[in-house]
């Protein structure tokens, strides 16, 4: 008599395609260059402006002028950022932070907590988003530019207990409620 094990399909498995972190400041300046300088030393990649979509005259911001800095991080770089990063928020997360398309975002109120970085007088503090975007393997197929193909609902959805359950296996996460 046979047993059979039961074996996961390897293009159900779920992994990290990418890690963005984002410093809004809302205006340009001298500030914008300090959040600037600390996302580099931080992430040690080189990090974009964002540009305001829109003007808002209440909070002095007009529209395509810089308000932000935002880098993208993929492979070791993303999981070694993000191991850092989870270690500042205790290596919890709410469930709310997660959505229903395998994304979780987070923030963080200093980030003199991360472990390792230290209180620069000169840059000054700042508090930063994270957001953590999976994917299934093969999910490329629908993005890129030759031959692209309909990748199925099924395959292509990573529901929010998937996420959470590949938090806490990769990255000893504890999901909170509420």
């Amino acid at each position: 008599m046979a047993v059979t094990q039961t074996t996961i399909n390897p293009m159900k498995k779920v992994k990290l395609e990418k890690v963005t972190v984002n410093i809004g400041v809302g205006e340009a300046g001298e500030r914008l260059q300090k959040a600037y300088q600390l996302l580099q030393e931080l992430t040690g990649v080189k990090p974009v402006y964002t540009i305001a979509k829109k003007s808002i005259r209440e909070f002095g911001v007009r529209k395509g002028a810089p308000i932000g800095v935002k880098v993208t991080l993929r492979g070791k770089k993303a999981v070694e950022f993000l191991n850092k990063v989870l270690a500042a928020v205790g290596h919890r997360i709410k469930a709310s932070s997660f959505d229903d398309y395998g994304n979780i975002s987070f923030g963080i109120s200093e980030h003199v907590l991360i472990p390792g970085t230290r209180y620069d007088p000169e840059i000054g503090i700042f508090g930063m988003d994270v957001a953590i975007t999976l994917v299934r393997a093969g999910y490329r197929v629908m993005r890129r530019k030759r031959k692209k193909a309909h990748i199925p609902k099924r395959h292509r959805m990573i529901n929010k207990e998937e996420a959470m359950e590949f938090l806490k296996q990769n990255f000893n996460v504890t999901i909170i409620e509420g």
